[in-house]
């Protein structure tokens, strides 16, 4: 086997989040008057990160308001009261179980606070922590680079040689960071035609993994 372990991005990837996530933000411009995303094409093509940016982008004031005090705890809210309505994408649990019985180690790593991440992933019923030797988060809601703990991660595991798939344009910059392949899902955050630009792979359903992992 090429790799020794497999690093699962959660939002977008593990979590078909798009719809909740179109919701929340679209709630907060509706209050401010501000002009609301009307399909999730134009969400995804949005969407991106460092999330501060994303969001002076759509037309938020930071003169008037805080990200880090206002904004992102009010993301925050509407978007955890909407979490029950959200399901893991097809093929997930399928796939994680056809990774471990290939002898390979899997990791979560996310932008998301960690115990917010552990909570969302145990509430889908599916048992895929089990699946897990680490879930790796941040310490805070402000959704800020999860380079900073692949690096560390990485130190941890100098020996490892890692597969990352996720959804976005930063996670493809992430596993550039620690050296590692991407895969990168379709069906998440951000469109296909940004994706297939990054020079990975591009998928449209997670089982599609296990093309790239044997």
């Amino acid at each position: 086997m090429k790799y020794t372990h497999i690093i699962w991005d959660f939002n977008g990837t593990i979590l078909d989040d798009v719809e909740i996530g179109i919701e929340s933000v679209n709630l907060m411009l509706s209050a401010r008057g501000l002009k609301t995303l009307d399909s999730v094409e134009e969400y995804r093509s949005a969407f991106g990160f460092p999330i501060i940016d994303y969001y002076r982008a759509l037309g938020f004031d930071f003169d008037k308001e805080d990200y880090y005090t206002v904004l992102a705890p009010e993301w925050v809210n509407n978007y955890l009261t909407r979490i029950p309505r959200t399901r893991a994408f097809g093929g997930v649990k399928e796939t994680m179980t056809a990774i471990r019985r290939l002898g390979l180690v899997q990791v979560l790593l996310s932008a998301s606070e960690v115990n917010q991440l552990t909570g969302q992933l145990c509430g889908l019923g599916l048992g895929l922590e089990d699946y897990l030797s680490e879930i790796v988060g941040l310490d805070n809601i402000h959704a800020g680079s999860k380079k900073d703990n692949a690096l560390l991660w990485k130190a941890r595991n100098p020996d490892a040689e890692p597969l990352f798939i996720g959804d976005t344009e930063h996670d493809a910059e992430v596993a550039c960071a620690i050296g590692a392949d991407c895969v990168l899902f379709s069906g998440g955050h951000q469109p296909r035609a940004l994706l297939e630009g990054l020079g990975c792979p591009v998928i449209d359903s997670i089982p599609q993994l296990l093309d790239f992992v044997k």
